[in-house]
């Protein structure tokens, strides 16, 4: 039996916690080590399953790998193994990990031909990859499915720039693109690109090392290609989605807490959807400090009607906070409506909850509809299973706030997201042990 968590729920935390790096981002920035031979310095990393992984692939493609520290490491990707790419070891590990796809770009962009398997990843419904290839191919690459290996042939060997207008704001289909045509001949105009945070540090990072790309942080960019990159050094953003999620968790557990070095202007509406559930939260410098409160409660509209907390491409509410979303409105007082657009079965954890005593109406795979119970009847603790990444932390918060014991079941889920949790959370008193 793998390892579980077992929580005993209810008891009120307090302390500071500091998020980790990026996983978004790093998955980016260190395909994009690929893009030079030089050596590129990357810190705060997260030391997660999904981000190592994603390390230990490009160590076996022959790129140099040093761990200076244990959040930093250099990178030279002077001499890559091309053969492996048609490898038993390449399909096995880059099937396995979905960020693997990030590294087709860089790929491309330099060396003009890749392979790669189909790619595997969190079980939250359909993620199609046609934005990525469709990208690549109005840059002039041509794709090659064999279907009797599993993997996708690509040859880039003379890449254009061109005008491309996305079908969606993929964050990881716009950074992909930029990054095959930071090197490609010509101008590539990208419309209606992705603009969160973690794009906006790739095309500065990639700025830094000498690519000629303007509009950054808007839905338009223009990239000049040119010739060759430079190393640099880069520092990755804290993680938002834990920011968020320590959020919900003081919210739920009553607890006094303050997330440190949060980089607030970068969090978008994020504080200010958790303050429409009630949450009481101050910035002090670039801290979050958050006030026990024994209750909160949900805002509604202007004209009195139900608040809805729906998903949307940034600077709009990112979809992976929706589920924390969902749980802590279990005990505010007041009722909102929860709107998952992107991703279809990311709202089917909301069984689990229905057995701890939350109120919610699961409308259809997209809605749900909370009744919070104002903190009057607590969650009870039961035993349950991490479907995905984010659904497995809100589980886990909801654990936290829950009277009696909870135990969490396939926790390698929630690692693949979040270093050493339990560790942290002990540090702010929480009752949780690996067993």
């Amino acid at each position: 039996m793998k390892d579980a968590f077992e929580i005993q729920g209810g008891k009120k935390l307090k302390g500071e916690i500091t998020p980790q790096g990026a996983k978004n981002e790093a998955l980016q920035i260190i395909s994009a080590v690929l893009l030079t031979g030089e050596k590129m310095t990357i810190s705060n990393i997260p030391d997660i399953q999904d981000v190592n992984k994603l390390i230990e692939l490009l160590g076996d493609m022959g790129v140099e790998v040093n761990r200076i520290s244990r959040d930093t490491c250099t990178f030279e990707a002077k001499e890559i193994d091309q053969d492996f790419f048609n490898s038993d070891a390449f399909k096995t590990k880059g099937g396995g990990l979905r960020g693997s796809i990030m590294i087709l770009g860089p790929l491309l962009a330099r060396f003009g031909k890749a392979s790669i398997p189909k790619p595997g990843g969190d079980k939250i419904g359909r993620r199609r990859l046609d934005t990525h290839f469709l990208g690549f191919e109005k840059l002039g690459a041509r794709f090659d499915y064999n279907p009797d290996n599993g993997f996708y042939n690509v040859d880039a060997s003379n890449l254009q720039g061109t005008y491309i207008l996305l079908d969606e704001a993929s964050v990881t289909g716009t950074a992909n693109i930029v990054m095959a045509a930071v090197l490609a001949k010509g101008t590539t105009t990208i419309y209606n690109a992705a603009c969160e945070p973690y794009l906006q540090q790739l095309c500065k990072m990639l700025n830094r090392m000498g690519a000629k790309i303007t509009g950054v942080g808007s839905n338009l960019l223009t990239i000049e290609g040119v010739t060759e990159l430079s190393g640099t050094d880069h520092r990755m953003l804290p993680d938002m989605i834990e920011i968020g999620s320590f959020i919900g968790l003081a919210a739920m557990t009553g607890s006094e807490i303050t997330i440190k070095d949060v980089h607030y202007d970068e969090l978008g509406m994020i504080p200010d959807v958790f303050k429409r559930l009630g949450i009481k939260l101050e910035r002090r410098g670039d801290d979050i400090y958050i006030p026990s409160q024994d209750h909160y409660e949900i805002d509604t509209f202007i004209d009195g009607s139900l608040l809805t907390v729906a998903d949307a491409p940034w600077p709009g509410f990112t979809p992976d906070l929706l589920s924390i979303v969902l749980v802590v409105a279990t005990q505010a007082k007041g009722s909102v409506l929860i709107h998952q657009k992107m991703f279809e079965s990311r709202l089917f954890f909301v069984d689990k909850l229905l057995d701890m005593g939350a109120n919610i109406i699961l409308c259809d795979p997209h809605r749900a509809t909370v009744i919070g119970l104002d903190k009057m009847v607590q969650l009870r603790g039961i035993s349950m299973t991490s479907p995905d990444i984010r659904a497995g932390v809100s589980l886990l918060i909801a654990a936290l706030s829950a009277q009696g014991q909870s135990t969490i079941y396939n926790i390698e889920q929630i690692e693949r997201g979040y270093q050493n949790i339990d560790e942290r959370l002990k540090a702010l008193g929480a009752d949780i042990k690996r067993v």
